[in-house]
């Protein structure tokens, strides 16, 4: 057991030192818990989400272009101190032109930088007050006394702002049918609205973050840790030494392993503490599931280190085919933001990577989501995977080269 200690030893002591693993090992994961809880911390919070939008109202006629000008400017206007308003509205001042603001407006948006321009034409309070005591209803508007949205169809934020300014019109139209007494309240399909959360319970970015950039730090360590010992130590012949010792391969590889895990928990530790105590982290993994689903990933990942280390003849063949899976697993399996709305090409990586059903299972562990897949399936395919990567690896393995 004393040589098994040693090797364990050795492994972590080694990977300490080297400059290579020590960058991929703390200070990546670092640098990303940082710069994405710093860059994207807000997300997940009320209040924070606010529409660049310009209002251009040719009518002067007050009435009911005066009407939703006012809804407008009153949701441009922030209602509890400390939470941004849902809109930043521009208007022309006193000596513009409106025509020639909506013109630079419009281009603005075409630039990307409003979300949307809402122009009200001229006699447009005429026309809904001529066709409400005409008709008695406002149905086939005529393109005279039809509000003017203008946006970027390529642009999420602008599509995101005309849904809710959409919603809002739909709003300001009900009401003017109310006040013209020619809203049926009984003719109102019935709803009911219930709260399933609220500000409080409301996930925080840097709590989703957290687990994903601590199994990233798993993922990583083994990734490039676990084949670094082996083809290092092979190439420079190492191994060879050791094998003229009473040292067998399951003892080296016991010690080996017991030094990566002995890693892999000093990791977890220093993310935990930098997430919890320097950003804010609410989250708590001291429970029997999340630990049994770190000890999980950290197995799956060890099981990748030795089917890499299988599969290159030198260490920089491994390093290579370790970035070659690095980035695509990391970023196709919803470690930093949530994933939906792929390409099935995309998608089918999603479902086929380990690391998708590993941050499934822990997060839903620690409260932060429910959950996408079964928990059969987000343990199954993990030890699948270590089943396929040991056998590859005890098959392929070579522990010596020839001189």
């Amino acid at each position: 057991m004393r040589d098994v200690i040693r090797i364990a030893r050795t492994h972590i002591s080694t990977a300490l030192r080297e400059k290579v693993t020590l960058f991929w090992f703390l200070i990546f994961p670092v640098f990303m818990l940082v710069i994405l809880s710093l860059v994207f911390g807000q997300i997940g919070q009320q209040g924070e989400i606010t529409f660049e939008v310009s209002l251009v109202n040719f009518d002067h006629d007050g009435g009911f272009a005066e009407m939703i000008e006012g809804v407008f400017a009153g949701l441009s206007t922030a209602r509890t101190a400390g939470e941004e308003p849902l809109f930043t509205l521009r208007r022309p001042g006193p000596s513009d032109d409106p025509t020639e603001f909506l013109e630079s407006e419009l281009q603005a948006v075409r630039r990307g930088r409003r979300a949307a321009v809402i122009a009200i034409p001229d006699g447009f309070s005429r026309g809904i007050e001529g066709r409400l005591a005409a008709a008695g209803a406002l149905s086939s508007p005529s393109s005279e006394i039809s509000l003017a949205i203008y946006f970027s169809e390529g642009n999420a934020t602008s599509g995101m702002a005309t849904s809710i300014i959409d919603q809002i019109l739909a709003g300001v139209d009900r009401e003017t049918l109310a006040r013209a007494g020619r809203f049926d309240n009984a003719q109102v399909i019935p709803s009911r609205a219930t709260w399933v959360g609220s500000e409080e319970g409301e996930t925080r970015y840097i709590d989703f973050l957290l687990p994903g950039i601590i199994l990233m730090g798993l993922f990583t360590n083994g990734l490039f840790g676990i084949p670094g010992a082996i083809l290092f130590s092979r190439d420079q012949r190492v191994l060879r030494r050791y094998w003229v010792t009473p040292l067998s391969v399951p003892r080296f590889l016991a010690g080996l392993s017991i030094g990566h895990l002995c890693l892999s928990a000093l990791q977890f530790a220093l993310l935990f503490l930098i997430g919890r105590y320097a950003l804010g982290a609410s989250i708590s993994f001291a429970a029997l599931q999340p630990a049994l689903y770190l000890v999980l990933a950290a197995a799956t990942f060890m099981a990748f280190g030795f089917l890499i280390a299988s599969l290159a003849k030198t260490a920089n063949s491994g390093m290579a085919i370790a970035n070659v899976l690095n980035m695509p697993m990391m970023f196709l399996s919803g470690l930093f933001f949530p994933i939906a709305g792929l390409p099935v090409f995309l998608a089918a990586i999603v479902y086929a990577n380990p690391v998708s059903y590993l941050i499934d299972g822990l997060r839903a562990s620690v409260g932060v989501e429910s959950g996408i897949f079964p928990t059969s399936l987000v343990v199954a395919v993990p030890l699948a995977w270590i089943a396929v990567s040991s056998g590859i690896a005890a098959w392929r393995l070579r522990w010596d080269v020839g001189r």
